[in-house]
């Protein structure tokens, strides 16, 4: 590499031009360490000087705008330059006086294009919805005029999976629930003389709405991306098609067990997480309002009727049977690619959260008038 020179060779005859001579390679890494000295040498240069590039042995873009913006963006009057160094810096010329794009304006036709591109995504996810749970009621129809290929050991393993070992984080989650609903209660009924009443604020709130929906947020998160991430590494290393291809249904061995088992481990989370949240909501209130444990477990059945239980032991049924299915659908769409299976992971669990909160907004609706003491 050849480091870059300027050189002036003085005007001799009167009324000639001085000529500037450049010298070695002008390209970034040669121009790096010397860049400004090089810019004041060019900028310090008069119009009527005579430009030599012949000595350059070597010119990339880096070098040719640095001269192009030297001579004020034109070509000066007298240069000896070489053809290939001289198409160089026409490149560089070009490109400076293009205008750079103009940033499309979101128009209504762009805003039509977008809502019809989600209309159909959505109607793709519907089809294919449908068409899973149709293939489920065809498999529990099956199952059942064919008691001996229940997939037994696989449900077991879904239910331990995700419902035994869900217990510790649901429980630690619920008891710190509980212990601060108690304690943010404590303080406004505190203000009104009105500490009993934690304990309805506790049961209601708790059993009927509290438990079901923490538990399901937690699952969501938890058993349905892996539901969901399992799925989706067997659709990418072709293990489904090797089922399909050894006649064993996909939907028999590996969907039906994850959605059989949440439903029936989801009530038992459910029932488990209340207990604590309720346990960490006594003995906050002990702590805070003194009031006796003995007193809180006497009046919990009487301000709570047993329809909130039956009403919390149904909304994690639905809310496991919707979260299986969801997390399936989305597993059984992964494409053969890292890509497409974090992106339907996220999708999944952010369904599968809004789902259960629109289920929750129904069960809240249709229920509003059961199991409220008046």
């Amino acid at each position: 590499m050849r480091s870059p020179e300027i050189a002036t060779d003085p005007a001799t005859p009167p009324g000639a031009r001085s000529v500037v001579r450049l010298q070695g390679d002008w390209t970034l890494r040669a121009l790096a360490n010397r860049l400004r000295s090089f810019r004041e040498q060019l900028a310090g240069r008069r119009d009527d000087v005579a430009w030599s590039l012949n000595g350059i042995s070597r010119l990339d873009s880096f070098g040719a705008a640095l001269m192009w913006h030297a001579w004020g963006k034109r070509w000066p009057e007298s240069i000896e330059i070489p053809d290939d160094m001289r198409a160089v810096i026409g490149r560089v010329a070009a490109s400076a006086e293009s205008p750079l794009p103009g940033v499309p304006r979101f128009n209504v036709v762009d805003a039509v294009i977008v809502l019809g591109s989600m209309l159909l995504s959505f109607r793709d996810h519907a089809l294919d919805f449908t068409r899973l749970l149709g293939q489920l009621c065809l498999d529990l129809a099956y199952l059942l005029r064919h008691p001996a290929e229940w997939p037994l050991r696989e449900i077991s393993a879904n239910v331990y999976k995700a419902g035994f070992k869900a217990m510790p984080v649901a429980a630690l989650v619920g008891f710190l629930i509980g212990v601060v609903m108690s304690y943010l209660s404590a303080l406004q009924l505190r203000a009104f003389g009105a500490d009993i009443f934690i304990v309805n604020i506790l049961g209601l709130g708790i059993i009927r709405e509290l438990g079901p929906v923490l538990v399901s947020v937690l699952v969501a998160g938890r058993s349905g991306s892996a539901m969901t991430a399992q799925l989706g590494v067997m659709r990418v290393t072709e293990e489904i098609d090797a089922l399909s291809a050894m006649g064993i249904s996909r939907t028999i061995r590996l969907v039906l067990p994850k959605v059989i088992a949440l439903t029936l481990a989801m009530p038992l989370l459910v029932l488990w997480t209340s207990s604590v949240a309720l346990l960490g909501g006594m003995l906050s209130a002990w702590l805070q309002l003194d009031l006796g444990m003995a007193f809180f477990i006497e009046r919990l059945p009487q301000v709570v009727p047993l329809a909130n239980v039956v009403i919390g032991f149904a909304k994690g049924a639905v809310f496991g049977l919707m979260i299986a299915l969801v997390a399936c659908h989305f597993g059984l769409r992964v494409s053969p690619n890292t890509e497409s299976l974090s992106a339907n992971t996220t999708a999944s669990v952010v369904s599968s959260i809004t789902v259960v909160i629109l289920i929750d907004a129904v069960f809240a609706i249709a229920t509003r008038s059961i199991g409220v003491p008046r």
